[in-house]
């Protein structure tokens, strides 16, 4: 059973939302209730006690503020010291006398006339010496940045050198809700709940690293189906984001039975390194050996082969039978012998000028089963034609992708890909045909298959090689489904995800907290897949 978590476009929770407030069904109280219960073992688990505790609930005024309100009623009614800052000139009218109704404590952060209005400054102290800061200024149905006191005040508040324990509701307010991008000041959130359902900017970067612990208050939505069509999908995001978990690994994960002999198990080959970088091509081949694959076949010049051979004796050089190819990594695109086999490869994968795929991206009728599927990584993204095929998966870091980008007319910088990357990996998928996984602390992969975004590889895998191993563990998952991956291409994207899965759980199996190498990650695959293969559902 798959046990992968899905996030889901703001109008989906609406139209799941919408009959049962119809039907009078108290979705605020339902929220409000779980998120109190969860506020309350917080609270006990970090000093001891409700009773006594100071809350800070900071509320902005639609229904994420209602739920706050509401939230800050239960709390006071188990005893916590409880004061609500009200943010703007509205709040949530139900909430508000609910609150109040409780005893809760109703200041402004704006500086007007009355004993509630504290100031910025004041309201900015007083969060900050909560022993729980709940955010319920802004919620899923909110665009852009937190604007006026709102941002001024969270400003403030991450100015200071320490920061009470945040609990954000539905999202950490300010994050691109849709696209998971970061346009203005966020309040990262200590812990996240999301009610009835994810929103895509809690699983894509950069938005994501504001809200890395992330649960899901359970309101019994019967959420829409995803469209088949993103382009249809009324929002900037994706209609849905995807994120594959340890258990989904048994599932996708090709394992070999006692029928298979190693053409059945899946034949990489691999166009990588040059003399200059012979590395690139021991690390992508000897993570596609200890991934899994039937066999390995290095094409390239002597002495980079001379380096693989030492290092991985089972690999066979040379041209030959191949199920899936990976090109690019450690080759320079001025090298015209390795230029000259990465063109090959593309022809098999159905590009070029000798392949069947037409420049407009439709399937001629002189398609056969020979087409392979192609990861494309580093120096051969420069080689790729106009349109490619989604079973071409092309691995770009940030740079590499702006690069891409530019020469198909598009202006921008690798700050920008940055900046965006759920837009930009989209345009690329869009632009080109290709799969597109787009290499971070975050990896998002588009294509035919959906948007799926993955966050297991912890920031010392951010390390030379470390693309060169993920290039060769998604070449082994292709090489042993590519009939599959051909014939249905939505495959290639969670195939594509499941290799940034298990790569990233291999970079911690490494070195659990501390440094590591490339090398340590392709030595580390073996046990890290048998473990994950393993592993009962939880």
């Amino acid at each position: 059973m798959a046990c992968m978590i899905e996030a889901v476009g703001v109008h989906r929770v609406r139209a799941a939302e919408e009959p049962l407030l119809a039907a009078g069904v108290p979705l605020m109280e339902r929220a409000a209730a779980a998120i109190a219960t969860r506020a309350v073992q917080l609270l006990r688990g970090r000093r001891g006690a409700v009773r006594g505790a100071c809350v800070v609930v900071l509320v902005g005024p639609g229904n994420n503020g209602g739920d706050g309100l509401h939230v800050a009623a239960r709390l006071a009614g188990r005893g916590a010291d409880v004061t609500v800052l009200q943010v703007g000139d509205r709040v949530h009218p139900g909430g508000l006398a609910t609150a109040r109704a409780a005893g809760v404590a109703v200041r402004r952060t704006g500086s007007g006339a009355g004993a509630d209005a504290l100031g910025l400054p004041g309201a900015a102290r007083l969060a900050l010496g909560a022993d729980l800061l709940v955010d319920a200024l802004l919620g899923i149905g909110a665009t852009g940045a937190l604007r006026g006191d709102a941002a001024r005040l969270v400003r403030l508040v991450l100015a200071a050198d320490e920061r009470p324990f945040v609990l954000a509701v539905d999202v950490p307010s300010g994050i691109g809700v849709a696209d998971g991008t970061v346009p203005g000041p966020v309040l990262p959130a200590d812990l996240t709940l999301a009610c009835g359902a994810l929103a895509p900017g809690l699983l894509l970067p950069p938005a994501a690293r504001h809200a890395p612990h992330v649960e899901l208050v359970d309101l019994d939505l019967d959420v829409p189906a995803a469209q088949a069509d993103e382009a249809r999908v009324p929002t900037v995001g994706p209609d849905a984001v995807l994120r594959l978990r340890d258990q989904d690994v048994a599932a996708t994960w090709p394992v070999p039975t006692t029928s298979d002999d190693k053409y059945r198990r899946g034949v990489v080959g691999v166009v990588a390194g040059t003399a200059a970088y012979p590395g690139a091509a021991v690390l992508t081949v000897g993570a596609a050996v200890r991934s899994g694959a039937g066999m390995v076949r290095y094409v390239g010049p002597a002495e980079p082969a001379a380096a693989v051979l030492a290092a991985h004796p089972e690999v066979v050089p040379g041209v030959g039978r191949v199920q899936a190819w990976v090109l690019g990594p450690g080759v320079d695109p001025e090298d015209g012998e390795q230029v000259r086999h990465v063109a090959e490869a593309l022809g098999e994968a159905g590009l070029g000028s000798r392949g069947y795929f037409a420049p407009t991206g439709v399937w001629g009728p002189t398609a056969d089963a020979g087409i392979r599927p192609v990861v494309v990584d580093a120096g051969a993204l420069a080689a790729l034609p106009e349109r490619c095929a989604p079973w071409v998966v092309l691995t770009p870091h940030a740079g590499e992708l702006a690069r891409l980008l530019g020469e198909r007319g598009e202006t921008l910088t690798r700050e920008d890909v940055e900046a965006e990357p759920y837009r930009w990996a989209r345009r690329a998928c869009d632009l080109t045909g290709a799969t597109v996984l787009l290499k971070g602390a975050t990896t998002v992969v588009v294509g035919p298959g959906g948007t799926f975004s993955q966050a297991e590889a912890p920031a010392w895998l951010a390390t030379a090689g470390a693309g060169d191993v993920l290039a060769g563990v998604l070449g082994t998952l292709l090489a042993a489904r590519a009939e599959e991956a051909v014939q249905h291409p939505g495959l290639v994207a969670r195939l594509a995800a499941l290799a940034a899965l298990v790569h990233g759980r291999a970079a911690t199996t490494a070195n659990p907290g501390g440094p590591v190498s490339a090398s340590m990650v392709v030595d580390a695959l073996p046990r890290t897949i048998a473990n994950l293969i393993t592993r009962e559902e939880s």
